[in-house]
């Protein structure tokens, strides 16, 4: 009999963008055409200026730890990047780098938040499913603030104010946002400074990783808002803009928890990995006409994909703002063909159309009164996209009453 896994560990929670994953390859290596639309990650290769710096790097020899903060080059070259975006000054000494923006999520709620001391953290559902995972790991409450279609999947000001007791420390924003693409505008940001003016005890963490894949407006960032910087913890990386997902370089600028979060680096990973840390330098600094074709690709698939749901009987797609998902209503999709809901929907597209898709649920608990939702990302081919919701429309026509 082996020696029991503690309760922490059996309650972990995980991104099932990677359960299902695995499941398609599994069905893929058993000789199954799958068309997948499952994982959230730019299917460009890094820009060549970017690989030449990771190679030069290795030939430079620089293999050894760096400061658990990242190399000062990295640091001022963020610093830089992130404070233009946002009409910000942001100094140097108040970025940390990570191996990627993730491990910034924990770091925040244990820097914020007491183990069982019944610290709150308010976050987006649906939203990226380790939000919820890590405020429950590390001791806090979970406290869901619904994102609702009718208002293009941002939330009601109200029902934040709402939320909000003395036992509230964290707020977590996500624009653009995974999985809707829905995006936070100016009048939205004004709103929530207004209410958090009124609670100084509250941090609030901005997942900003998708702020370059904006579509709709230009982005915005709750610390540009007057009084707001001192307490918002901006996040930000290389994975999505530069097609950088598996180097793992995240950044992260808050004057006040960056010496925190370089502890936390120092107890988790030493540091991030020396050689991503000079390509991610050339990423930010460097030419960024790679990163626009991207985006204006993704653009492309947005209006691609989001034309072609709309086409399927009980399908309701909404153009999205940001980021590369789509986010369909397919309420009257699960009525016309007799299912449940999104998930027996995922499993059926999955096993019977040779579509890969992610449900709502994957994404938290349902909104109440939005209906059910499926998740696809477009960083894939335009000819995928076809080929998938050809298959879809295929089954739906097979299969619907």
């Amino acid at each position: 009999m082996n020696p029991q896994l503690s309760k922490r560990a059996n309650s972990l929670g995980t991104e099932n963008a990677f359960v299902v994953l695995a499941e398609v390859n599994k069905l893929i290596a058993e000789g199954y055409d799958i068309t997948s639309f499952c994982i959230g990650q730019p299917d460009f290769p890094a820009p060549m200026h970017v690989q030449e710096a990771g190679i030069e790097a290795i030939r430079a020899g620089k293999h050894g730890y760096t400061p658990s903060a990242g190399i000062m080059e990295l640091r001022q070259a963020a610093a830089q990047y992130m404070g233009d975006m946002r009409g910000l000054q942001i100094d140097a000494e108040d970025v940390v780098v990570g191996s990627g923006a993730k491990p910034f999520i924990a770091y925040t709620i244990l820097s914020t938040t007491d183990y069982g001391a019944g610290d709150e953290v308010i976050y987006p559902v649906p939203g990226f499913p380790i939000y919820e995972s890590q405020i429950t790991i590390n001791g806090a409450v979970p406290v869901p603030l619904y994102l609702r279609e009718a208002r293009n999947f941002a939330f009601d000001p109200n029902e934040l104010e709402a939320k909000i007791t003395p036992k509230t420390k964290l707020l977590i924003l996500n624009s653009p946002q995974n999985p809707t693409g829905g995006i936070l505008n100016k009048q939205n940001l004004e709103d929530i400074a207004t209410i958090l003016r009124k609670h100084p005890q509250i941090w609030v963490f901005c997942d900003e990783i998708y702020s370059r894949l904006t579509f709709e407006g230009s982005f915005a960032s709750l610390a540009s808002e007057p009084d707001m910087q001192e307490r918002c913890i901006i996040s930000d990386g290389a994975s999505k803009t530069w097609a950088m997902t598996g180097w793992r370089i995240g950044f992260t600028a808050n004057k006040a928890l960056a010496p925190a979060f370089t502890k936390w680096v120092t107890n988790t990973d030493s540091c991030a990995s020396h050689i991503s840390q000079w390509a991610a330098v050339a990423a930010v600094s460097g030419p960024q006409h790679d990163a626009e074709m991207m985006r204006a690709k993704f653009l492309e698939r947005r209006n691609l994909i989001v034309k072609l749901l709309n086409e399927v009987p009980g399908i309701n797609c909404q153009a999205s703002g940001g980021a590369f998902y789509a986010w369909p209503n397919v309420t009257e999709l699960c009525k016309m063909t007799g299912l449940n809901d999104s998930e027996d929907l995922r499993r059926k597209l999955l096993y019977e159309a040779g579509v890969a898709v992610l449900a709502d649920i994957h994404f938290g608990h349902r909104v109440p009164g939005d209906g059910q939702h499926i998740r696809f990302s477009y960083a894939t081919q335009n000819e995928n996209i076809v080929k998938g919701v050809e298959r879809i429309a295929a089954w739906v026509g097979k299969n619907r009453r």
